[in-house]
């Protein structure tokens, strides 16, 4: 949560009321997440490996399974070659969810609830303040995975939110090969933090299946 007065309430009561009210999320959330990666990122960007002369906030990507990648996004991983993914491997992505990423995901999944959009109106719910929506949170988990070597492709995904996470928060998701299921497929640890807070606000796991990447790609 971003550090202002919410009318009394502190910290330990939202998030209990936030546990409460969204005490078991578990489905498969690949098409949400994809939403949200996409809110996440940017349609102006440059092709080479240079910062986009018109804007300058985006740069291609190291890694050929995604395609740009914004210069205040950072993430870190411990493997670089696909067939030598095991358990303990990890990813972790960050970056800070803004008001305009909050839009944009609201325009592309539909999600238009005015918690997320209406200033005033959240001012007068539990959270004292507009928070971001809980499946663009979850969102960066599909980052996170995006930046594992090979092709990655979302199997199932369970969640459980516990914290809110405000507008210009810096979250961070990671990313933990727990499991190996055979047939390029790996279970994962998924966590993500709301770093400004230093709190763990979604805990769950995922179910992935690495391919090769295209030839063309290599």
């Amino acid at each position: 949560m971003s550090h202002q007065d919410t009318g009394g309430n502190n910290f330990a009561a939202m998030t209990n009321a936030w546990t409460a009210m969204t005490q078991s999320f578990v489905q498969s959330a690949t098409a949400a997440n994809r939403a949200a990666v996409s809110a996440m990122f940017p349609v102006n960007t440059a092709s080479n490996g240079d910062s986009d002369p018109a804007n300058g906030d985006s740069v291609s990507a190291s890694i050929p399974s995604i395609a740009h990648s914004d210069l205040d996004w950072t993430f870190e991983r411990t493997v670089d070659d696909p067939s030598s993914i095991g358990v303990g491997d990890t990813v972790t992505f960050e970056k800070t969810l803004s008001a305009d990423d909050v839009r944009a995901f609201a325009q592309i999944s539909g999600d238009t609830n005015r918690l997320h959009l209406d200033e005033e109106f959240a001012a007068d719910t539990r959270f004292g303040e507009r928070i971001a929506h809980g499946t663009l949170v979850s969102g960066l988990i599909s980052a996170a995975l995006a930046r594992l070597p090979g092709l990655t492709i979302y199997l199932s995904q369970d969640l459980e939110f516990s914290a809110p996470v405000g507008i210009d928060d810096r979250v961070s998701a990671r990313v933990e090969v727990v499991e190996s299921l055979g047939n390029d497929q790996y279970r994962l640890e998924t966590v993500i933090r709301n770093e400004d807070d230093d709190v763990t606000v979604i805990d769950g796991e995922a179910v992935v299946l690495i391919d090769d990447l295209p030839e063309s790609s290599s």
